[in-house]
């Protein structure tokens, strides 16, 4: 299990305990100098004080479980009208939307796709790219991606 999928593991029964979903997880920087996104969401969206009461609680589950060595920034956040896809499970929730993937190695000569996601097809991402050209990208090669706001 990554380190993603086990701090994702560890938050998730505190973040929903509280009434929220637990839209996912990022840990970024180099030691010493990381961040801990916790991004959380509710039907209804999230207020300052939503992402006050999450952090105060996952920070103290945090700093009794020391899941991740070192000194580390902890920001809790709504996912935004950018919004990141962390879960196989969006890439259908938000099909017809605009999305930007940026990919761990080149596929069909690029690592950056933007277009309109069509869903997910077993362990591929479609996506109509700006070209109109229809792509079936493996899951398993994106690296992120996010809702684009961009026209």
């Amino acid at each position: 299990m990554s380190q993603i999928q086990t701090l994702h593991s560890l938050l998730e029964p505190t973040v929903t305990g509280l009434g929220y979903e637990l839209v996912g997880v990022e840990l970024t920087g180099a030691k010493g100098n990381r961040t801990l996104r916790v991004y959380i969401d509710t039907p209804a969206g999230i207020r300052l004080e939503d992402c006050e009461a999450v952090s105060h609680q996952v920070s103290g589950l945090l700093d009794v479980e020391d899941p991740i060595e070192g000194a580390y920034n902890l920001e809790v956040s709504s996912p935004g009208l950018d919004r990141p896809i962390f879960k196989s499970a969006d890439y259908d929730r938000f099909s017809g939307e605009r999305i930007k993937l940026r990919l761990l190695e080149l596929y069909e000569g690029r690592r950056r796709v933007k277009g309109v996601l069509l869903g997910l097809d077993g362990e591929f991402v479609r996506v109509r790219d700006v070209d109109g050209v229809e792509l079936r990208i493996p899951l398993e090669l994106i690296d992120r991606a996010r809702l684009d706001l961009e026209p």
